[in-house]
């Protein structure tokens, strides 16, 4: 039966300066995604989307690679907007990540709202998934957005305790059911 895989990027440069979309892999994010690539879990990937943020680009290139692959990219596929806020240091981000969750119809200072996000993380995973033909879809995109999908197909609640414990996770569903068959799974 063929896979939906979400993937989410790995580990980042952080640069306050720059805009957070635009944040690029550092060494350990791009060794990561290098040898998952040529796990048995990708070989049967026939597609390859990632969101438009630099860091899930990177790390789509990186896993179509040895397939030769396209990669795709879905504005869609993009984590929940926080650009109201902009970089917050870690300390702040943890505690505004958590009320993002605990309180899904709300807006943390401007953010998008967590069921926003997760509507808009179904509606654009399923849009894609109509136009899939064969095989294994890779879908390449952030943590929260990722556990909000993963929350929505397994009729779950909104909670951070589905969240990824750290960043470069996947985990995968039946791509005709769409009922996930695993929770978050480091990459390597």
């Amino acid at each position: 039966m063929p896979k939906l895989i979400i993937i989410t990027h790995p580990e980042v440069s952080i640069d306050p300066s720059v805009p957070i979309t635009e944040w690029g892999l550092n060494a350990v994010g791009r060794k990561r995604p290098t040898e998952f690539a040529s796990s048995g879990i990708l070989s049967n990937v026939t597609q390859v989307w990632t969101s438009d943020e630099r860091k899930a680009r990177e790390t789509g290139e990186i896993l179509a690679a040895p397939r030769t692959l396209p990669v795709n990219c879905n504005l869609g596929l993009g984590e929940n907007d926080r650009s109201a806020t902009g970089y917050l240091p870690l300390k702040d981000f943890e505690a505004a990540a958590d009320a993002f969750f605990a309180q899904p119809k709300s807006s943390y200072r401007g953010w998008e709202t967590a069921i926003e996000a997760q509507i808009r993380i179904h509606r654009t995973v399923t849009e894609i998934i109509q136009s899939h033909d064969a095989g294994d879809l890779a879908i390449v995109t952030h943590g929260a957005v990722g556990t909000l999908l993963w929350c929505a197909l397994s009729n779950c609640s909104i909670d951070r305790k589905h969240d990824q414990p750290s960043q470069g996770h996947f985990w995968q569903a039946d791509l005709a059911t769409l009922k996930p068959d695993s929770c978050w799974v480091s990459l390597a």
